[in-house]
């Protein structure tokens, strides 16, 4: 793989001989700060065996030891994909970060392995892999059948820290090439070894502070616009103007955040005063506040020092004239902080008999619910008392009914006991006069005559 600071001056367009022939897919590619140094490119890709025939094998024919991932989501830093990575990153030689053109929110990784059989098994393990189990981001790999870098743009403030490769890490401080875990080449062509820049939770260089991520557009936090928009210097609020959308004023209205920012002139507007109230802006030469409209009652032989930049103003001058714009600016910030405590405080009240209401009006309708509920119980067991009472009463007359019925009983019983007993008695009497009338006829039957 070539390096960023070296670029080949061939350009190799999609439609050559060779790229047809083979089926090969051609996507540029740029790397560096656009600000500093740019490096631009193309990379040719093998197709996809996936994506063609079922009778294609599983990798392409002809292929190399490099990789290009395509479409990682940009909150994914360098130590994140590394991490994701895992234990192929021993394997690898160099991994270089780009960027696609038309993917702001993604970059791209050309990986070089040592072998061929690293590559192949990168590939069968990672194509189509989610690189997070909560995102839906997939990770697409395609092996890279060359790299062709066509041009170095050098912008008016160039450095050679920001193009130039090192011969150490940054990091360990280390020659790069006596570590056999792979080199990272980061989005602004700084190098480091994949062990050193996997313990960087960040996703800017440790160098030069170079972020990926690409900051977000402002627009209106209602409608959604990006143009002529103006932010709250109270509340950091974002609306369109009034010629736009209106929501600008429309915020004021509802907060009385009177004071707001135009984003494209820097500009500060009071929504109170109808006029706007900024007094300074920064010189871009020396750095110090000067007035931005200048509007003092000068002679018509004699112009202001401020206004013309005169380098021989006195120091006095401007310093009491900063010390009487910061002392009303003071004094401004002030009254505004109070009119917005009061204003809060006039909230806050509202909310508090709000909540109050709707508390004592909850509290009333649970303490009602729950009487009623309560009631509906106590005429249940009320009715269940009187079912009881009555079963009481009944079972009471029944034990009644029945002792009287047992006294009877027994009393029949007992005659008829009285009965058996003297009839008992009479069958003795007789069972008597019976034995001793056998025991005479025997004594007669055996007398003598």
């Amino acid at each position: 793989m070539a390096t960023a600071g070296k670029p080949a001056t061939s350009v190799l367009p999609p439609t050559t001989p060779y790229s047809s022939s083979r089926a090969l897919d051609s996507v540029h590619f740029s790397s560096g700060n656009p600000r500093i140094e740019e490096t631009r490119g193309v990379v040719v890709l093998h197709p996809d065996p996936r994506a063609a025939a079922a009778s294609s094998p599983d990798f392409p024919v002809g292929r190399k030891p490099r990789v290009c991932v395509l479409a990682v989501p940009n909150h994914m830093t360098y130590a994140d994909f590394c991490r994701f990575c895992g234990a192929f990153v021993p394997h690898t030689l160099e991994m270089r970060i780009v960027r696609i053109d038309g993917a702001d929110d993604q970059y791209s990784v050309l990986i070089k392995f040592n072998t061929q059989r690293s590559a192949d098994s990168f590939y069968k393990h990672f194509n189509g892999k989610q690189f997070s189990s909560l995102e839906g981001g997939v990770c697409y790999v395609r092996f890279v059948e060359d790299v062709h870098y066509t041009a170095l743009i050098e912008h008016a403030h160039s450095s050679v820290t920001s193009s130039s490769e090192q011969p150490t890490c940054p990091v360990c401080l280390e020659r790069l090439d006596q570590d056999p875990g792979g080199i990272l080449t980061t989005i602004c062509n700084h190098s480091f070894h994949c062990s050193c820049i996997s313990k960087w939770t960040d996703s800017s260089c440790p160098v030069c502070r170079y972020c990926q991520q690409q900051p977000e557009k402002s627009m209106c936090s209602i409608c959604g616009t990006s143009e002529n928009l103006w932010i709250c210097v109270i509340c950091g609020h974002v609306g369109c103007g009034r010629y736009k959308g209106g929501h600008a004023i429309e915020h004021w209205k509802e907060t009385q955040h009177c004071y707001s920012l135009e984003l494209e002139t820097q500009k500060v507007w009071d929504y109170a005063g109808d006029n706007y109230v900024h007094r300074l802006i920064q010189s871009k030469t020396d750095g110090k506040l000067v007035e931005y409209n200048c509007h003092g009652d000068h002679a018509a032989d004699s112009t202001c020092s401020i206004c013309s930049g005169d380098a021989g103003m006195s120091e006095a001058l401007l310093n009491s004239k900063v010390e009487a714009i910061v002392e009303e600016y003071n004094d401004l910030l002030t009254s505004q902080l109070e009119k917005q405590r009061n204003y809060y405080e006039s909230l806050l009240l509202e909310v508090k008999e709000e909540n109050e209401k709707e508390i004592s009006a909850a509290t009333e309708k649970a303490v009602s619910i729950k009487i009623q509920k309560l009631q509906a119980k106590l005429d249940k067991c009320i009715e269940e008392k009187r079912f009881l009472d009555d079963i009481n009463d009944n079972l009471v007359k029944n034990l009644e009914m029945w002792k009287g019925k047992i006294q009877k009983r027994k009393a029949r019983e007992q005659a008829a006991i009285r009965l058996k007993d003297e009839k008992i008695e009479k069958l003795e009497d007789e069972l008597r006069d019976l034995m001793s009338h056998f025991e005479c006829q025997d004594a007669v039957a055996h007398a003598p005559d």
